[in-house]
């Protein structure tokens, strides 16, 4: 552990060189509630954490603390399949261990992702439904807990939702081949295991922000997602914001940025 500043602490979750996120926390008293951001990039190096590091400090601005989180990608040592979202996994699990030590309250955690990031934070939302027996059911190995972490809700800025429609579309000049290691023909159980939309539902509040000039993931795949989330009983609400681009969402200053904000704080509040 290394403090940045006074607010700031750098943790690992695990082993790896890449297994650390930043604890971003408020001056104001906790217990607080907790955004967990998940950076985008299609899976890929060298997109890192640093992408979200604006949004977790004006988070905890707002006395909302904020877990910035790094994972394998594509392109570091056993990045991809399946250890991308075992990561994931294993970094909101973790928190179960440092929120009495740094006031944090579990029963309103909320992961927050971008592009690639939003297909995690959706994931993360729908992974307790993933059959035992399959490699993503695995259970997290922070302190033998076989139980995945209980989130409040979910937000996507402009996610990646739905992986067999990302494949389709050669997103990411073929991420999503990359990020599962073929086809949905080929694997079509890591699809099934992988994609949030073939999840459905979650039975948790999922908020999706997608501006209608996004060139990296098209706005109709949250529209898409949220009509099939909605069809399948769950609360779905999506944030459609005329001609903004893809990486307006985290713009800390932005009205992209204040709307997802607006969206958070009411589902931190709903409970």
């Amino acid at each position: 552990m290394a403090g940045f500043n006074n607010n700031t602490v750098r943790l690992s979750y695990g082993p790896e060189e890449f297994h650390f996120g930043e604890l971003h926390l408020p001056v104001t008293a906790g217990p607080h509630p907790l955004a967990m951001l998940i950076h985008g990039g299609f899976w890929r190096v060298p997109y890192d954490y640093t992408l979200m590091t604006g949004l977790a400090n004006d988070l905890a601005s707002r006395s909302i603390a904020a877990w910035n989180i790094e994972y394998r990608r594509i392109g570091d040592p056993h990045g991809g399949w399946p250890n991308t979202f075992l990561d994931v996994a294993n970094a909101a699990d973790f928190v179960r261990s440092i929120a009495a030590t740094y006031h944090l309250d579990l029963q309103r955690v909320v992961p927050i992702g971008h592009s690639a990031g939003g297909h995690l934070a959706l994931w993360l939302a729908a992974r307790p439904r993933i059959p035992q027996g399959y490699v993503l059911a695995q259970a997290s190995t922070q302190e033998n807990e076989r139980v995945p972490l209980a989130i409040l809700g979910a937000i996507s800025l402009a996610g990646v939702s739905d992986l067999l429609m990302g494949w389709q579309r050669k997103l990411g000049n073929g991420a999503v081949a990359e990020l599962i290691g073929g086809s949905p023909t080929a694997m079509p159980e890591r699809y099934a295991t992988a994609s949030p939309a073939a999840l459905l539902p979650p039975g948790v509040p999922q908020v999706l922000v997608h501006g209608t000039a996004d060139d990296r993931v098209p706005y109709d795949m949250s529209e898409a997602y949220t009509a099939q989330a909605q069809a399948a009983g769950d609360d779905v609400q999506l944030i459609t914001l005329p001609q903004v681009d893809h990486f307006a969402l985290i713009d800390p200053t932005s009205q992209a940025w204040a709307a997802t904000v607006n969206a958070l704080q009411a589902l931190l509040h709903a409970r």
